[in-house]
């Protein structure tokens, strides 16, 4: 009887169910687009390895007045001393926990092959980088050992310099120049995601316009001093980039990034830091839980978006209730039970909301196709917005996780019962003969 009552008054019942449709959509699209950022970020974290201790060089906020020369960041020694060579001055700085440490330098540079140039980060690396970074090959092979003892020239390509020098060609064996040096290509590493900033603590960086060369290569070539732009006398010495540290025990990384920080902090001006010391596990625990809070505000506004739904419904019915007045004084007259009057309207009001819910759902599938078409033409139409967004949102995927879906059919159907009860026990109580004498 509820399905055929809704059929005859299809418009208005169309119209109770769009604001339930409205608000489950909105609750699993909510949902699948906070959990398929917050999986992308979780993702680009975990790149960084639970394991691992990021030491960066940074500018201090207050430079230090050196002339035209910043000098400021991580120095060898520093990587001597985290890697327990060289002592500090308290024995408690012997750190034992570390299975290996990984220092790097980089720079912005042109690496030309005859008339093709193209702007990259040159990267001076070991060996461990390409373990400690997942970095795998396209073709030839990564830096090995022997480069970095014998100051080889040799380099490795990230993917998309590959293409860029050499759309038509195989790189491997070809000549490359950096400056006035002359590199040999040894390999090509396979597309790599970008790495999104992540809360500040680790900068956003593009990997496929990399150039890898020997760190002992780097320092023999490019040197520690680099000018910070060519229009400008100003340069800036760094001897160390960044510094990543796996330790052998993931229970015992904030022991170990703690003693690390306390090291350098021995050897630097803790009041005006030149260095960064992040772990990516700590950030991970931050992602989760931001990500637990973003999605109960999500789940708050949809639900405020399902209450005007709702409400909606019950005026709808309240208005149902007063142009059947006669109706129920038949029903009444003929032997129907208050119970019989009040289920009657009840289910009316569950139906409508549980179709609504339906449709919500299959709405709220759609997510995955509408989000790429955007994504796609926001990257055409707004190239500067486009380029502004962190990988995590650029790369989106939207996840439908089941509990949304469940969950959001479930309220629709509470919301049907909730807000349908007050229209069913006002039918359920009006006088037969009152409702009968009703025009």
């Amino acid at each position: 009887m509820a399905f055929k009552s809704l059929r005859l008054h299809f418009l208005r019942s169309v119209l109770a169910a769009v604001g339930v449709l409205i608000g489950v959509t909105a609750v699993i699209w909510l949902v699948a687009l906070g959990e398929g950022v917050s999986y992308q970020a979780q993702q680009l974290i975990k790149e960084y390895g639970a394991t691992n201790i990021i030491i960066r060089s940074k500018a201090p906020a207050v430079a230090a007045d050196t002339g035209r020369v910043k000098i400021y960041g991580l120095t060898r020694l520093d990587f001597d001393r985290i890697t327990a060579r060289v002592a500090g001055p308290s024995s408690d700085y012997v750190i034992n926990t570390i299975e290996r440490a990984v220092p790097m330098r980089e720079v912005s540079k042109e690496i030309r092959y005859f008339d093709r140039t193209c702007d990259t980060q040159l990267l001076g690396v070991m060996k461990d980088y390409q373990d400690i970074n997942h970095l795998d090959m396209s073709i030839g092979r990564f830096l090995s050992r022997g480069d970095s003892e014998t100051k080889s020239n040799v380099a490795v390509l990230a993917d998309g310099t590959a293409r860029e020098l050499f759309p038509y060609e195989n790189p491997i064996g070809k000549t490359v120049r950096i400056d006035q040096d002359f590199y040999r290509v040894v390999g090509v590493v396979s597309k790599k995601q970008d790495a999104a900033a992540i809360g500040g603590s680790i900068s956003g960086r593009s990997y496929d316009k990399d150039v890898y060369i020997p760190l002992n290569t780097f320092r023999s070539r490019i040197g520690d001093q680099v000018p910070t732009s060519m229009e400008s006398f100003e340069s800036e010495l760094i001897e160390i980039n960044q510094i990543t540290v796996t330790v052998n025990d993931v229970a015992r990384v904030p022991e170990t990034a703690e003693i690390i920080r306390v090291l350098l902090g021995e050897f630097h001006n803790d009041a005006n830091p030149d260095y960064s010391v992040t772990v990516p596990m700590e950030l991970l625990e931050q992602a989760e839980t931001t990500r637990m809070m973003f999605n109960i505000l999500l789940v708050v506004i949809a639900g405020i978006s399902l209450l005007v739904g709702g409400i909606g419904i019950m005026n709808i019915m309240l208005a149902t209730v007063t142009e059947r007045t006669r109706e129920i004084g038949i029903r009444r007259a003929l032997g129907a039970t208050q119970m019989a009057i009040l289920w009657q309207f009840l289910n009316e009001a569950t139906v409508l909301t549980a179709i609504g819910g339906m449709l919500g759902i299959a709405c709220g599938f759609m997510c995955y196709p509408v989000v790429d078409v955007v994504m796609s033409q926001l990257e055409v139409w707004y190239p500067e917005f486009w380029a502004g967004l962190s990988p995590a949102v650029q790369n989106i995927e939207p996840r439908v996780e089941t509990w949304s879906v469940v969950a959001a059919f479930g309220i629709s159907v509470g919301v049907g019962i909730l807000f349908g009860v007050f229209p069913a026990r006002q039918a359920a109580q009006l006088d037969p003969i009152e409702a009968l004498r009703h025009e």
